[in-house]
């Protein structure tokens, strides 16, 4: 199953654009894979995750994964770059992800 017949992103209330889900998702399920080009810049709409040598690395992304908003209670997780749900998610809905600590102060 693509990644289009899964999620697509719009208008969002949380912030700009966002990302839907399509169909239902199960608490664990994958959703997608954050697809971009390596970076070592901080930017907009990059995604931090750890290598396989437990290092940082960047990627810039580019498929529709890169609209995910953040939420201090969110519905999804990545695993590397795999997004997963963390509880049922239910079709239309919004998936969000939490960005990280330093994130808290500004909700």
């Amino acid at each position: 199953m693509s990644i289009g017949e899964r999620v697509e992103s719009r208008g969002s209330s949380i912030h700009g654009r966002g990302l839907f889900a399509i169909r239902r998702f199960r608490e664990g399920a994958y959703i997608a894979t954050f697809e971009g080009t390596p970076t070592e810049r901080d930017g907009t709409h990059v995604l931090w995750v750890l290598d396989d040598d437990g290092n940082e690395a960047g990627i810039r992304g580019r498929n529709s994964l890169r609209f995910l908003n953040h939420s201090s209670q969110p519905n999804a997780e990545f695993r590397g770059a795999d997004l997963h749900a963390v509880r049922n998610i239910q079709s239309g809905a919004e998936i969000t992800f939490h960005y990280g600590d330093a994130w808290e102060d500004i909700e």
